[in-house]
């Protein structure tokens, strides 16, 4: 066949691969024609794809072949050579390599069958010495192309699978066994909406990756390559954790997985190797790890010339050659709480606070220790060796390997802590915080040195990506551990025979604050920075500072303020979220409300004037911090000063930048405009939020302030801007209506003054609120304006003009319309909250208007709409019974009955639905039954829904539904029966309803479920709305054995409510006893008789516990307890006279036994 000549370079994209490809297809045999000679045949496709190989690995083309051209080609490549042909079919598998990998190509199924099938059976015909060729190629081939390849797994995973064989650890070819994994690694890669590999194959590959990983390196081998076969070999444990199939929950996986990544951690990291066991054991103490010392060369002193500003040495600065262990001396001064006292913050901090925004930027020398990568001119006093090319005992090419060598080994160790991030999200929290000793650093103990730690690559690693990789797995590892690091406990007394748990994991705390602060003045690396502070802001969201002695968030706050005006934008944003946590954590704290009043600057004087001062720009930014002040220095402030964080936080909001725009700003959309960048001033409204929520007492002086940044910011152009403005709107109001609930400590001096309060909502109501609430395109600022609409006052709202409260109301109802689920399930909660206001719940209009809105959204497709508004329907039940008692009949003649029905009807059928909306339409179906009068009950209409509804209550009690569902289900049957109109003892639901209740106190699993049951049964208050005798004495049946069942539970939690069951219990005793009738005395005697001495026990405890709650003043019925039961003994008594004398020492002498005990054990108390 004729060789197609080459000819000039075409135009179009992929046009010379369309000349390949013709020149390939002209070397195959014509139908019908000679076949063409077989060496010139050979020599034509070596040089074709001598050419192409060449092609494919210089520099990229603008536009490259389409994926139809490159697999036509492989196809007909692999066509023309026979698996006899050797070095052919190593040029075609390379070919196939190359170009899949250079034009990222992903083969389609038709193809793929094809030269997956061509590569299987080279593998198995061919010479070894192809097989990494051919194996490259295949891995090429499978790469994101698993799903496709189900069929050729036997062949490649099988018991006797190629890649199986290939990647055994008793491979002598290394590059053989690499080239296997790799393909291995490729094949587990998991593509969305594909099915995966199954189980089996899984496991297949998981046990070789693990065992790649714990193989040692042999000598024959270079240590390059035996980084990529680790690499491969991670990426395929990290590809088979992400497919999200394979969950670790054997201990021996999950131990021997974490031991090979904790090794491959640390691989290559100069001055350190570690031997790990096979497998870590989840255990609370650290475990002990064998480190092999590696002598480290001396570091020669530096003959370049110091271009940089080269600082002075501290004077505690180790000296040359005290690095051989920790890398830094500071490290190994570990539990030496002064590492981090008034000489460190001098040190470092001092300095910081003088060049705040260059600061943190020249800390590494301080530490001794600048990471790799950095400019070497300043790093005159390193943890490992630096030196010049003239110093250096290597050749150029030797110093280049070493380069190269140590840039893998790096990338093995990002491996690990990608493959370990990877592990964590696979691996269930409470099992990991059993291996919480072997990756988070504690505290070691005097003379043995410092365990190695994920905190050991964050301070030592010359690689500040690998630093990185390393904080986002202690992150990780710290995301969600609050329950965990609950338990810590600093003990006082250290010198016991052991060390409690607690004490431990307080340690471990302590020293993690110890490591990340030394990171952060070591740290010259912002991507690496912006790490740090965040696993500083994960750490502080999760410790328990209120079990632990104070100290450390006054580290963390004084040492992040300097970095509030680091060059880097991430680096502020990231500090700006830390003192968030800190301000979020536990509040509020004492520690944290000393760091907000210590005064940072000079500040502005007293005005003397008690009401809040009004800061105009000039103001603000003279407020901000002055870094040049130690911050201990009050200076001559007055507590009248706003807070640091205050300040700093109003003026990023709303003060023009003042310096030009750093590199990072770039990147933020916002960067041109006169403002800091907005990823900064939504941060900051955040933490302003925080504040406000945390410490409103501190934010409160600055109260209409904070009101007027927050109208600023929702008149802004930004709807991120805007919706952070809106929730410190609803956080300001949530504050005062924290402080002006019923039980509030606040002495009421101490409070916002209401008059405050009303200016303030004048101010919002006169700004952007009601134009963001009516017309904002965006749903969530909506949805956050409608909540901070209804964090109102009442007492405020009831003080506002006639004009403004009609335009809230106007607004909410309005809202309840929308066709966003979001905003109208705010607004459907913001009316339950205004049915409650004392000066609109008699409105009947108002609450009418109200309850049509309401039960509108009650029917509404979201559930979350739904569950919002049978809440409100609660409140407007609650508001309706209020009503009933305190306005009497005429609120309930001129409540429509019509509404009244829908409301009833509504209630029903709400409560068949979920969870979250039938424990409130419970609540309301109890209010409503409540609040019927006579006429309605006899009116026809009613009938009907008042059965359904009963209907509905009791097979609630009865369900299987959540403890919150029951109760209120229990409580809404005892409001049921509060109402003297309805036929309670003679209508047929009545038993129904008893027996509920009844099964409900001997058996529920809950005990507050079951207290609320026994109150319920307690509240008919004659003995004709129990029923019959033998109704009656059903229920004192259940009373009795659910008293004796009162400490028969399962679950540990419910013990606490026991003593609280026995108590209402016994009052509903009680409560029977004094309505009992003659014929309920006989099944009385009977359960007295057979069960006495235990009822008699539960009623003298009964008795005792209420002298007690008296002493410790819980109560403030004195003898309360003792007068029921004596009221009960003369009602029976009363009652025994006229029966039989024998009958008379029965019931009411049984009681004075219990009474009489009483009396003698409370004189032998005082006696």
């Amino acid at each position: 066949a004729a060789v197609v000549v080459v000819g000039p370079e075409e135009p179009e994209p992929g046009g010379s691969f369309r000349r390949y490809l013709a020149r390939l297809g002209a070397l195959r045999p014509q139908p019908g024609g000679e076949r063409p000679d077989g060496g010139r045949r050979r020599t034509e496709l070596h040089l074709l794809f001598d050419q192409l190989i060449s092609e494919s690995c210089g520099p990229a083309p603008a536009a490259g072949p389409s994926p139809q051209d490159v697999c036509a080609l492989l196809v007909q490549a692999c066509q023309l050579v026979h698996l006899d042909q050797e070095h052919l079919v190593s040029k075609v598998c390379q070919l196939i390599h190359h170009l899949l990998n250079r034009f990222q190509v992903m083969a389609d199924e038709q193809n793929l069958n094809f030269l997956l099938s061509y590569c299987i059976s080279a593998l198995k015909q061919c010479s070894s010495w192809t097989h990494v060729e051919i194996l490259q190629a295949l891995a090429a081939l499978v790469y994101n192309n698993g799903p496709k390849c189900q069929k050729y797994l036997p062949d490649l995973l099988g018991e006797t699978g190629l890649l199986l064989r290939f990647s055994d650890s008793a491979q002598p070819d290394v590059e053989l066994r690499r080239a296997a994994v790799r393909g291995m690694a490729n094949l587990c890669l998991s593509v969305p909406g594909q099915p995966y590999l199954d189980e089996s194959y899984r496991n297949v590959c998981f046990q070789t990756f693990l065992s790649v990983l714990q193989s040692s390196k042999t000598s024959d081998v270079d240590d390059i390559t035996f980084c990529m076969l680790l690499q491969n070999a991670l990426k395929g444990i990290q590809s088979l954790l992400n497919g999200g199939k394979m969950k670790l929950m054997q201990t021996d996986q999950i131990g021997s997985l974490l031991a090979v990544l904790k090794k491959c951690m640390f691989h290559g990291l100069p001055g350190l190797s570690i031997e790990m066991p096979a497998a870590l054991y989840p255990a609370p103490l650290p475990q002990y790890d064998r480190r092999s010392p590696v002598k480290q060369e001396q570091p020669e002193p530096a003959t370049l010339k110091q271009t940089g500003n080269r600082r002075k040495r501290s004077k505690g600065k180790q000296k040359k050659g005290e690095f051989e262990e920790e890398g830094r001396g500071d490290l190994s001064d570990a539990g030496n709480e002064s590492v981090l006292g008034a000489g460190m913050l001098k040190l470092h901090l001092g300095d910081a606070q003088n060049s705040p925004c260059s600061g943190p930027r020249t800390r590494a020398s301080d530490v001794a220790y600048v990471p790799a990568g950095k400019d070497p001119l300043s790093s005159h006093c390193t943890t490992w060796k630096r030196i010049s090319s003239s110093e250096s005992e290597y050749s150029d090419a030797e110093g280049g390997i070493q380069s190269k060598m140590r840039s893998y080994q790096a990338n093995v160790r990002q491996g690990a802590l990608a493959c370990f991030l990877s592990a964590i999200k696979s691996i269930e929290k409470r099992v990991l915080y059993g291996y919480w000793s072997a990756f988070v650093p504690d505290a070691p103990g005097i003379g043995s040195p410092q365990s190695v730690s994920l905190m050991t690559i964050a301070l030592k690693d010359p690689s500040p990506k690998t630093r990185a990789c390393a904080l986002q797995v202690l992150s990780a590892i710290l995301e969600g551990s609050k329950q965990f690091l609950s338990v810590a406990e600093d003990a006082n007394d250290h010198k016991r025979a052991f060390t409690p748990f607690s004490v431990t994991i307080a340690s471990s705390i302590r020293e993690l604050h110890r490591c990340l602060l030394l990171a952060l003045v070591a740290e010259s690396s912002s991507q690496t920075l912006t790490q740090i502070v965040k696993c500083l802001a994960n750490l502080v969201s999760n410790a328990p500072y209120n079990r632990l002695k104070p100290g450390l968030l006054t580290r963390v706050w004084n040492q992040i303020k300097p970095y509030i005006c680091h060059k880097d934008v991430n680096v502020r944003v990231s500090s700006l979220t830390l003192l968030g946590a800190i301000v979020s954590v536990q509040a509020p704290l004492p520690e944290v409300q000393l760091l907000l009043q210590q005064p940072s600057s000079s500040g502005l004087n007293n005005s003397g004037s008690a009401t809040p001062h009004h800061f105009n720009s000039e103001q603000w930014r003279k407020a901000l911090p002055s870094e040049g002040e130690p911050p201990g220095n009050p200076s001559g402030c007055t507590s009248s000063e706003p807070c640091w964080l205050l300040r700093l936080c109003v003026s990023i909001i709303v003060l023009p930048r003042e310096d030009s725009c750093s590199d990072s700003d770039a990147n933020f959309p916002s960067f041109s405009s006169v403002y800091e960048p907005c990823p900064l001033r939504l941060e900051s409204l955040q933490v302003l939020a925080l504040l406000v929520k945390g410490y409103f007492s501190m934010a409160q002086s600055y109260f209409l302030e904070l009101g007027e940044v927050a109208c600023r910011c929702m008149e802004e152009m930004d709807p991120s801007i805007q919706l952070h403005g809106a929730k410190l709107l609803e956080e300001l109001g949530t504050g005062v209506l924290q402080q002006y609930k019923p039980d509030s400590a606040v002495a009421p001096d101490q409070r916002v003054p209401v008059s405050v309060v009303v200016t303030f909502w004048t101010m919002v109501l006169n700004g952007p609120l009601p134009g963001t609430l009516q017309s904002s395109p965006h749903a969530t600022l909506q949805t956050s304006a409608c909540d901070a609409l209804s964090s109102i006052l009442p007492e405020a709202f009831s003080s506002l003009q006639n004009e403004q409260q009609i335009l809230c109301v106007t607004l909410l109802l309005g809202l309840n319309h929308s066709e966003n689920p979001l905003v109208k399930a705010a607004a459907a909660r913001a009316l339950g909250v205004y049915i409650l206001f004392s000066c609109l719940r008699q409105d009947v209009m108002f609450v009418a208007d109200t309850a049509n809105a309401i039960l509108n959204s009650l029917h509404d497709k979201s559930p979350n709409v739904r569950a919002k508004a049978a809440w409100s329907l609660g409140n407007l039940t609650d508001t309706l019974i209020i009503n009933m008692q305190t306005m009497g009949q005429s609120f309930q003649e001129e409540f429509s009955d019509l509404l009244l029905l829908k409301m009833l009807r509504s209630a029903t059928e709400a409560s068949k639905d979920r969870d979250k909306v039938k424990s409130n339409a419970v609540r309301a179906l109890g209010n409503v039954l409540h609040f019927l009068q006579p006429y309605h009950i006899a009116n026809p209409r009613f009938r009907e829904a008042i059965e359904e509804s009963l209907q509905a209550l009791i097979s609630t009690v009865q369900s299987e539904a959540t403890m919150k569902v029951r109760w209120n289900a229990c409580y809404a049957l005892g409001n049921v029966f509060k109402n003297p109109a309805l036929p309670l003892g003679d209508a047929p639901w009545t038993t129904q309803a008893y027996n509920a209740l009844s099964s409900v106190v001997k058996s529920c699993k809950n005990f507050k479920v079951r207290i609320k049951s026994a109150m319920a049964l307690s509240i008919p208050s004659k003995r004709e709305c129990y029923g019959s005798a033998e109704q009656f004495c059903q229920i004192w049946s259940a009373l009795v054995v659910a008293l004796q069942r009162s400490e028969d539970t399962q679950d540990f939690l419910e013990f606490k409510y026991s003593a609280s069951l026995r108590t209402q219990i016994c009052q509903a005793l009680l409560h029977l006893l004094s309505l009992a009738k003659s014929t309920d005395l006989p099944a009385i005697w009977e359960t007295l008789a057979e069960h006495g001495d235990a009822i008699k026990s539960y009623f003298l405890q009964y008795l005792k516990s209420g002298v007690e709650e008296n002493e410790a003043g819980l109560r403030s019925d004195v003898g309360e307890r003792e007068r029921v039961l004596t009221g009960a003994i003369e009602h029976l008594g009363g009652i025994e006279k006229q029966l039989e004398r024998k009958a008379r020492v029965r019931v009411s002498g049984y009681l004075e036994d219990v009474l009489r005990n009483h009396a003698n054990a409370a004189e032998l108390t005082e006696a």
